[in-house]
């Protein structure tokens, strides 16, 4: 006799499963990479009072929802940022099981997105993007576009120059007209690690995509601060959204658009 299919619903569940629990590592690397921390040792304890979490403490997305958003032993509010990192991953997973299915794709896409997600978060807490995720990412994906059937090495190397000499050119011009730093040096490795993952049409959709968002946040922000062009606003997380974007959609959406102008 032979086996029924699996119901359509739980692969992509196991993957959201699987993501979620992964997400909940990333908090750990998000906080204490940063910090010079090690990422494995001691178990995960609470930020503020210092007290150990239990399994049942830290089961992904569920404990936070039992336990109301506080710590179980000194009842301070726990960072909506855990079980968004947690949910963003378990989606992002689940997304790409959906686009790509278990192939050669998936697990490169995955990796690319992983980097993504530590970048932006450790960028919105420190203002700093590490270069052993940016450069290494790099590597990683100029190293994976010689056997990836979505990205050819050409298109790789060429994605990471024009995402690396593009902003290097835009923070040069920036800082001599403004006479300070615009953009850092980690958005300018950060774009050229998404050039080798996507290319330079995935570098061009980037930029788009985090200018507007980035724009459009930054107005906020600033009218929030009253500091004006001097607001301090990390660029890695809108470059990240815009890369994670063309993933999910850029091809589409290019194809859309050069249908409707008749090309």
């Amino acid at each position: 006799m032979g086996h029924e299919p699996l119901a359509p619903w739980i692969e992509p569940a196991v993957a959201f499963m699987v993501g979620c629990c992964l997400g909940s590592f990333y908090n750990v690397v998000i906080y204490r990479w940063p910090r010079g921390e090690s990422i494995v040792s001691p178990p995960s304890r609470c930020p503020a009072c210092g007290a150990f979490i239990r399994w049942y403490d830290n089961l992904p997305l569920i404990s936070f929802v039992l336990l109301r958003g506080r710590c179980r032993q000194c009842r301070q509010a726990i960072s909506w940022r855990y079980p968004a990192v947690e949910l963003l991953t378990g989606l992002m997973t689940s997304g790409l099981f959906h686009v790509f299915g278990w192939s050669a794709s998936f697990f490169v896409f995955f990796a690319f997105g992983t980097l993504l997600l530590l970048i932006a978060f450790i960028d919105l807490d420190t203002y700093l993007i590490p270069d052993v995720l940016s450069l290494g990412g790099l590597v990683l994906g100029l190293g994976t576009s010689l056997v990836s059937p979505h990205i050819t090495w050409v298109d790789s190397v060429t994605g990471a120059v024009l995402g690396g000499g593009l902003f290097f050119a835009v923070a040069w011009g920036y800082e001599q007209w403004r006479k300070h730093e615009g953009l850092g040096g980690g958005d300018i490795k950060l774009l050229a690690m998404i050039g080798a993952f996507i290319g330079w049409k995935g570098v061009v959709f980037t930029v788009f995509v985090s200018s507007v968002v980035g724009a459009a946040v930054g107005l906020l922000v600033m009218a929030r601060s009253r500091q004006g062009l001097v607001t301090r606003i990390p660029f890695g997380p809108f470059l990240s959204l815009g890369a994670m974007c063309y993933v999910f959609w850029g091809e589409r959406l290019a194809k859309w658009y050069c249908e409707s102008l008749g090309l």
